[in-house]
């Protein structure tokens, strides 16, 4: 391959599939348009919308490994491609409640057929040079939010024609096939097919802690999910702005979201496994802050808190699991907590709305006082894990 690795091209165009692994649920902001569009659907079913490719990507995630033995990796991925753009602007031209879910179904099996190989596929080109990989790696972290926030800045403006209109944010992904297509030369090779099947070979393991994170992380995913679909209920109900501005404040976000993940390296240095219950505190008062609002100043104030602490606690889950896990099971254990992620985010609108039945909970104010709530919980739990660390950590030295 020689050079080609060192060309902007090249790296612009491996890094551009990334774009897409967050941008799945950012319609959102066109729900609130879309609530009176299926007569006898349920909110919480239009919700479902915005989560099903959560559970697509688990399909999609669990296929590939396979679809890859098969026809390896670019044509796994420009299949994906191809079936989340197809997929994804459906609804542009759809009135019909199950043909959309179908779709967005599809949706995420096609970003799940390539998310992990988004991230495989780096080593393989730069695992000679060190500083580059990570250089690779760390753009790559990001190309999901910035992906996400393109699409909420867009949106923002789509919403303005038509809910319909919203789903053209997946036009997006045909600059990017057009890339990889042409810049990105992937062929067949007989080491790394023998290096995979080597990979199947060894067995693999899990252990109570990797269960434990997988558990936690479902929990967090699923009260976390209700900023994304609930938000623009809340900004459109109580008068506090529009779909477009509900767009403005989901991009805003996930752009600040992108130098405190890339920050939190430097957060863990100075507070090491505080970030834990600090994180989730923050998620806590961040969604009471949300519940409060009555403005906007408040409201940015309010999501800015809450992403702040996602996104140093998110980032502090993946490292316990890096340390948890038994060795060389690694990937395993990656695998199931995405699959439960993914899956708390699709069950979510489900879950919240069954919750707010038991009790009586009817607006969506409501649901951020329960997701409050429900990061109360998840602080105390850290909390205690951090004391029960400290102490350990204290007998030792």
């Amino acid at each position: 391959m020689g050079n080609i690795k060192d060309k902007l091209s090249f790296k612009a165009s491996l890094l551009s599939i990334s774009l897409f692994l967050m941008m799945a649920p950012q319609i959102s902001s066109a729900l609130p348009l879309m609530y009176h569009a299926f007569p006898g659907v349920s909110s919480a079913g239009v919700d479902t919308l915005a989560t099903i490719p959560n559970f697509g990507i688990v399909i999609g995630l669990l296929i590939s490994p396979f679809i890859v033995r098969f026809m390896n990796a670019k044509p796994t991925i420009i299949t994906g491609l191809v079936i989340t753009l197809i997929a994804g602007t459906f609804p542009m031209y759809s009135a019909g409640y199950t043909a959309i879910l179908i779709s967005r179904l599809l949706l995420g099996f096609g970003i799940g057929l390539f998310n992990s190989l988004a991230v495989s596929l780096i080593p393989e080109f730069y695992k000679n040079n060190e500083e580059e990989l990570a250089a690779m790696i760390g753009y790559q972290n990001v190309m999901g939010s910035v992906g996400a926030a393109l699409a909420s800045f867009l949106l923002s403006y789509l919403v303005t024609i038509s809910w319909h209109a919203a789903f053209a944010i997946y036009f997006l992904v045909v600059p990017a096939l057009i890339l990889f297509t042409l810049f990105v030369p992937l062929s067949k090779n007989k080491d790394n097919t023998a290096k995979s099947k080597k990979n199947v070979a060894e067995k693999q393991s899990i252990n109570g802690k990797v269960i434990l994170i997988s558990i936690l992380m479902f929990l967090i995913f699923m009260f976390y999910m209700p900023i994304s679909f609930a938000l623009p209920s809340f900004i459109v109900n109580e008068k506090i702005g529009t779909s477009s501005t509900a767009a403005v404040i989901a991009g805003v976000s996930t752009l600040v979201g992108i130098p405190i993940g890339a920050s939190f390296g430097f957060f863990f240095k100075k507070l090491h496994d505080k970030v834990f219950p600090l994180g989730f505190a923050l998620v806590a008062l961040g969604f009471a802050l949300v519940a409060m609002s009555q403005s906007l100043v408040l409201l940015v104030i309010a999501v800015l808190i809450l992403g702040f602490g996602f996104g140093i606690g998110v980032p502090y889950m993946y490292n316990w699991l890096d340390w948890a896990a038994p060795q060389n099971s690694i990937n395993l254990g990656t695998t199931i907590v995405l699959v439960l992620v993914n899956i708390g985010c699709f069950i979510s609108p489900t879950v919240i709305s069954g919750i707010e039945s038991l009790f009586g909970m009817d607006s969506a104010r409501d649901i951020m006082i329960l997701s409050s709530g429900a990061f109360v919980l998840i602080f105390i739990f850290a909390l205690t894990h951090y004391i029960k660390v400290h102490n350990q950590q204290v007998k030792t030295n």
